[in-house]
């Protein structure tokens, strides 16, 4: 019997899917993939994080159904992180909620707040859940591109003028998944005040705000004054302890969104297992030398994987933060698009990328290179597309040729 499923036939086909088929062909057939192509952390958490674990899992009553709100001891390590890192106060009972992940944190709050036709306000490009969270719960979305060449502040002011019914809110995502941007407090005091003029809402996303190796540490939208009355913040233990599988991280700010939120996790999930919460508590208020080694491993990456890049005759701007490089498409491929380049990458460098059109059709002039691979893996991969650069003509200029040497 043939369907037609209203919510499946607004999702378009996962571009990244096409890559990982052709991926998983080239393996098949004995081809050594460097992959750059997930954001997915190669090394483990923090011993202390996996040894709590293994105290906690020995508990014979811990393997209970847990609370979809998270433990309270976990709430209070959330607020205690929220203190010492912004100085911000949060109140644990009503302004924090432990999420199985932040996508799918980000998820069940579209679900929440979202009737159908709401407008909501979505970067492009951006990470794909941030627009499709809301596609699955009916919304209408209306891109925003970003980027060079465009005001931030400008394109939010021009999309609320031309939005009918006047925009829910405003999704925003620093530092950004997939271009590495970041931006600083007087940005978020921008976005506040407009916000609460116009009565939208705030969700921010701030999963890489750790994972930063210039300047200043990211900042959060809740140290703006006011802030709390529009917005929300979702972040995520994944990268910052390098635990991408345990699925946990949270959500903070707005009581009214958190009791939204709440109230449809009560009945779609029981939370994480208890034992990986105690664990994530163990994360945030134990030692934190772990999380300044992580940032030194990304650093290293970076550093090898930009410079080589210009060597090989691709200019790629190196990030100051996210454990992402945002790559033109070298000029002489533009025609091709982000997709087919990232075939052509696949097939003859060996190395797995993510098509920017992935993120939104304004990010089809980019590839999306994650620092998932060891330094030595990394040269390789570089090796492989100086020689696939070269047979397409593509040569390095002076000042690459200058910095190689």
């Amino acid at each position: 019997m043939e369907q037609e499923f209203h919510k499946i036939k607004r999702l378009p086909p996962y571009v990244f899917a096409e890559v990982d088929k052709l991926k998983a062909a080239r393996r098949a057939a004995g081809d050594d993939i460097i992959d750059f192509g997930m954001g997915n952390p190669d090394q483990p958490p923090p011993r202390h994080v996996i040894d709590k674990l293994v105290e906690a899992v020995q508990n014979p009553r811990i393997h209970r159904y847990s609370t979809s709100r998270g433990i309270p001891g976990l709430r209070k390590a959330i607020a205690g992180y929220y203190a010492r890192r912004f100085a911000v106060e949060l109140d644990p009972e009503r302004e924090t909620i432990v999420t199985l992940g932040s996508k799918e944190g980000l998820a069940n709050l579209c679900q929440a707040i979202t009737s159908p036709g709401d407008i909501i306000l979505v970067p492009n490009p951006s990470y794909p859940i941030h627009a499709f969270g809301f596609i699955i719960a009916g919304a209408a979305i209306r891109s925003m591109p970003w980027g060079p060449g465009f005001d931030f502040m400008d394109q939010l002011e021009r999309a609320v003028r031309h939005s009918v019914p006047k925009p829910l809110a405003l999704v925003i995502n620093y530092p950004s998944n997939p271009t590495a941007e970041v931006v600083d407090l007087d940005f978020y005091g921008a976005i506040v005040d407009f916000c609460r003029r116009h009565g939208i809402y705030v969700i921010s996303d701030i999963a890489y705000a750790e994972v930063y190796f210039d300047g200043q540490p990211p900042p959060s939208i809740l140290q703006v004054p006011g802030a709390r009355e529009v917005a929300v913040e979702f972040t995520s233990l994944s990268k910052t302890y390098s635990m991408p599988g345990w699925r946990v991280g949270f959500c903070s700010g707005n009581a009214k969104l958190i009791a939204a939120l709440a109230r449809v996790k009560s009945y779609v999930d029981y939370g994480a297992f208890t034992a990986i919460q105690v664990a994530a508590t163990a994360a945030l208020n134990g030692p934190q030398d772990c999380v300044d080694e992580m940032r030194e491993r990304y650093r290293s990456r970076r550093d090898v994987l930009i410079g080589g890049l210009a060597a090989a005759g691709w200019e790629v701007p190196s990030p100051p933060a996210t454990m992402f490089a945002w790559a033109p498409v070298p000029p002489a491929f533009a025609e091709a698009g982000s997709l087919e380049f990232s075939k052509l990458l696949l097939t003859e460098a060996k190395v797995a990328v993510s098509p920017g059109v992935g993120f939104g059709e304004y990010g089809d002039e980019h590839v999306r290179l994650a620092l998932v691979e060891n330094e030595h893996r990394t040269r390789q991969a570089v090796r492989g597309i100086k020689t696939f650069l070269k047979k397409r003509g593509v040569r390095p200029g002076k000042a690459a040729r200058k910095r190689a040497s």
